[in-house]
C-alpha cells in the first residue's frame, strides 16, 4: 500500500513540474520576438550566368477570399482540434503513440496544422531530436503570438498541392481555373485530399484516387459536423471539370531541378528570420542543357511508359548544369535522382577496373573468356553469363572485357582481388548504399542512389578528385548581402595516372577495331560524337544505365520502371539518345575536353583483343602504361 502512494505522489510531482514546466515554455516564448507567418518567403531562382529563371512567388490570399468547405476539409482531415489546442494535440499524440506500440512501428503521426506550417516555413524533414525541439519552440512561439485564423491562413497559402503549386489559390487557379472563394464543395474537397500525397492523389492523373481521398473527407467532415448527411449524400463529382491547360500536359522537369535545390536549402540550414526573408538563389543551372535533356527525354518516350532519370554534372566542382527525376513531373514528382535506389550493372565495372589497375593489372592483362562456373566453399557455385551467351572462348585484353562488357572477366577479375577490394574503393569514393562482398557484385547486382554514384564517378571524370556535387553558389538577401557562399571542396583520391589509363580504356566501348567474334557496346555511336568520351553502359532485366564523360562533363542516364517491370530489348537505345543529344549539346561550344597524358605515361600499339604484338591497322588498340609497367 506504501509503493502505490509513493509512486501516486511520484506521479503527481511529475505531472506537476511537466505542467509548469509546458507553462513556463509558453511564457518565455510569448515574450520571445514572433516569428513571421504573414509572408511567403519569395525565393528567386538564377542560372549559372545569373539569369533569373524561376520566381516562387505565390498568390497570398486572406481568409475570407477560400471557400469555407476548404478550410473546414482540411480541418477536419489535418487537424480536426485546431480551434481548440494551443499548438499540440496532446490526446491525438496519446492515441498515437499507443498505436505505434500495439503494431510495433509508425503507422501513424500527430502533427498539428501549427506543427506542419512551422517544419513548411522553417524546417527541414530530417527525423531528429534536434530538430522536434526547434519544431516545439517554433510552434508554441507561433501559438502565442497569432490567432488560429493568422495560422490557418498562412498554413493554407503554403502547402503544396502537386504540379508545382504552393497556395490555395495557385492551386485553384491551376486545377479549375477559378479563384480559391468560388470553389465548389467537390472540388474543395478534392484540393483538400492532395498534400497527403500529391502524385498519389493527383486528381488529373490519378482520379479514383483523388476521389476516394475526397469521400473520406467528405465523411470526416460530416463526424465533424462541418457537412450534413443530405449534403454529403448529394456530393456529384461528375459535375468536377478540370482546367483544359493542363489535361495531358508536360509538366516541365524544371520543377525536379528546383526540388533539389531547395532539399540543398534546407540543409543548409539558414537561421530562420533569413528564411522569412526574400532570397537571390544563385544556382549552378544550365538552362539551355535542361531543355534539350527535357526536349530528348519528351521525344524518346513519346509511346513509351518507362521512367527516365538523368544528371549532368561539371566534374570539376561539382556543379550539377542538368537533372531530371522522371519522365513527367506533372504525374509524379518523386526525384529518382535523389532518391531511388537502382541495380547498375555493368556502369560498376569501371569502379572495379580501377582497382585492378592500382593493383598491378594493366589494360592488357587478359584472363580466359569462356563459360565458367565458379564453385567455392560448402559447394556453392556461381556461374555468370555474358549478353547473349557469346564468349570469346580464347584470352582477352582488359580492353576487350570493357570494350564488350564481359561478365566473366569482371568476375575473375573481383575474385583476383578479393571480393572486399571493389566495396573498400566505393566507400572511399563516395557510395553510402550497402554493397555486399559477394561474387555477383562486380555485375553490379547491388543497388546504388544515382546522385551518390554521380558523386562517385566524379573521381573518374575530374582526373582523380574527389568533389561534392552541389545545386547552389551562392544565396543573398534582397539588398545582396551574400548570406551563404559555396566553399569548393576538392580532395585528390585516385591515382591520377591510374585514373587516365582507365579513362583511355574506356573509349574501347565504341572503338570499331575491337569488332571481334562481339561488337563494342555502344558502337553505333561512334559516328554521331563530336567529343571523345569515356563511355560505360549498364544492364539489368529492370535497368537501363549510360555513363559517359569526359574533363568537361559527366552524365548519367537511367531507364526502367518504378515497378521493376522487366524491360524490352527495344528500349536499350533510348539512354543513348538522351545522353548522346543532351552531352554533345552542353559541350559544342567547349574546347579542349579530353584529359592531358601524364608525362610517365607511354602508349604502346597491340592487338585490341588478345593484347600481343600480332596486330594490323583493323585491329589495333594503344594501349597506355605507367613507363615500366609495360
Amino acid at each position: 500500500m506504501k509503493i502505490f502512494k509513493r509512486l501516486f505522489k511520484l506521479s503527481l510531482v511529475l505531472i506537476i513540474i511537466g505542467f509548469t514546466g509546458v507553462i513556463g515554455l509558453y511564457f518565455y516564448c510569448y515574450f520571445n520576438e514572433p516569428i513571421g507567418i504573414n509572408t511567403m518567403n519569395n525565393k528567386i531562382y538564377l542560372d549559372e550566368n545569373d539569369k533569373p529563371v524561376f520566381n516562387s512567388d505565390v498568390n497570398y490570399i486572406t481568409l475570407d477570399k477560400i471557400s469555407p468547405y476548404l478550410q473546414k476539409a482540411m480541418i477536419s482531415v489535418e487537424d480536426k482540434n485546431f480551434y481548440h489546442h494551443h499548438g499540440f494535440d496532446y490526446l491525438r499524440i496519446t492515441k498515437t503513440l499507443i498505436k505505434n506500440i500495439i503494431n510495433h512501428g509508425i503507422t501513424g503521426g500527430a502533427s498539428t496544422i501549427s506543427q506542419q506550417l512551422v517544419k513548411n516555413k522553417y524546417l527541414n524533414f530530417e527525423k531528429t531530436y534536434k530538430r522536434k525541439i526547434k519544431e516545439a519552440f517554433l510552434t508554441i512561439n507561433m501559438e502565442t503570438h497569432y490567432s488560429k485564423d493568422e495560422i490557418l491562413t498562412s498554413y493554407l497559402n503554403t502547402i503544396n498541392f502537386g504540379g508545382g503549386n504552393y497556395g490555395i489559390e495557385n492551386a485553384s487557379l491551376y486545377y479549375f481555373n477559378k479563384h480559391a472563394s468560388d470553389l465548389t464543395i467537390e472540388e474543395a474537397l478534392i484540393l483538400a485530399g492532395i498534400p497527403k500525397n500529391p502524385t498519389k492523389y493527383n486528381p488529373v492523373n490519378n482520379y479514383d484516387n483523388a476521389k476516394e481521398r475526397a469521400l473520406l473527407i467528405a465523411k470526416l467532415m460530416v463526424k465533424n459536423k462541418y457537412l450534413s448527411d443530405s449534403e454529403y449524400n448529394n456530393l456529384d463529382f461528375n459535375n468536377v471539370i478540370f482546367n483544359d491547360d493542363i489535361i495531358n500536359h508536360n509538366y516541365s522537369s524544371l520543377n525536379y531541378y528546383l526540388d533539389a535545390v531547395n532539399n540543398e536549402l534546407k540543409q543548409i540550414n539558414l537561421p530562420t528570420y533569413l528564411l522569412n526573408s526574400e532570397l537571390r538563389i544563385y544556382t549552378t543551372l544550365n538552362l539551355d542543357t535542361q531543355e534539350v535533356m527535357e526536349n530528348s527525354i519528351k521525344d524518346n518516350f513519346k509511346d513509351n511508359e518507362m521512367q527516365v532519370a538523368s544528371i549532368l554534372v561539371n566534374p570539376q566542382d561539382g556543379g550539377v548544369k542538368a537533372l531530371i527525376g522522371g519522365k513527367n513531373y506533372y504525374e509524379s514528382q518523386y526525384n529518382r535522382v535523389l532518391s531511388a535506389k537502382r541495380q547498375v550493372g555493368s556502369t560498376i565495372k569501371p569502379l572495379l577496373y580501377y582497382c585492378a589497375l592500382n593493383n598491378g593489372m594493366v589494360g592488357s592483362s587478359t584472363f580466359l573468356s569462356e563459360y565458367t562456373n565458379f564453385t567455392f566453399a560448402n559447394n556453392q557455385s556461381y556461374a555468370p553469363k555474358n549478353f547473349n551467351d557469346k564468349y570469346a572462348n580464347k584470352e582477352i585484353t582488359m580492353a576487350a572485357a570493357l570494350s564488350y562488357s564481359d561478365n566473366v572477366y569482371a568476375v575473375k577479375t573481383h575474385l583476383f582481388l578479393g571480393e572486399d577490394t571493389l566495396v573498400n574503393y566505393a566507400k572511399k569514393i563516395g557510395i553510402k548504399s550497402t554493397l555486399e562482398p559477394n561474387p555477383s557484385l562486380a555485375l553490379g547486382t547491388s543497388e546504388i542512389n544515382m546522385y551518390e554514384f554521380a558523386n562517385a564517378y566524379t573521381t573518374l571524370a575530374s582526373g582523380g578528385f574527389k568533389n561534392k556535387l552541389h545545386f547552389i553558389r551562392r544565396i543573398e538577401d534582397k539588398d545582396g548581402h551574400v548570406l551563404y557562399e559555396y566553399k569548393d571542396y576538392k580532395e585528390l583520391i585516385n591515382n591520377p595516372n591510374t585514373v587516365y589509363i582507365l579513362n583511355e580504356l574506356l573509349t574501347s566501348t565504341y572503338n570499331s577495331n575491337f569488332k571481334d567474334y562481339n561488337n563494342p557496346t555502344v558502337l553505333g555511336l561512334a559516328s554521331k560524337l563530336t567529343n571523345k568520351y569515356a563511355i560505360k553502359t549498364g544492364t539489368t532485366d529492370t535497368d537501363l544505365w549510360l555513363v559517359g564523360y569526359n574533363k568537361n562533363a559527366l552524365m548519367i542516364v537511367w531507364n526502367g520502371y518504378d515497378s521493376d517491370q522487366l524491360i524490352d530489348t527495344k528500349d536499350y537505345q533510348l539512354s543513348r539518345n538522351i545522353w548522346l543529344d543532351t552531352i554533345e549539346y552542353y559541350e559544342k561550344d567547349l574546347d579542349d575536353n579530353w584529359y592531358d597524358t601524364p608525362n610517365n605515361i607511354i602508349a604502346i600499339p597491340k592487338n585490341a583483343i588478345t593484347g600481343s604484338d600480332d596486330y594490323n591497322k583493323n585491329n589495333y588498340y594503344n594501349f597506355y602504361y605507367v613507363d615500366g609497367t609495360q
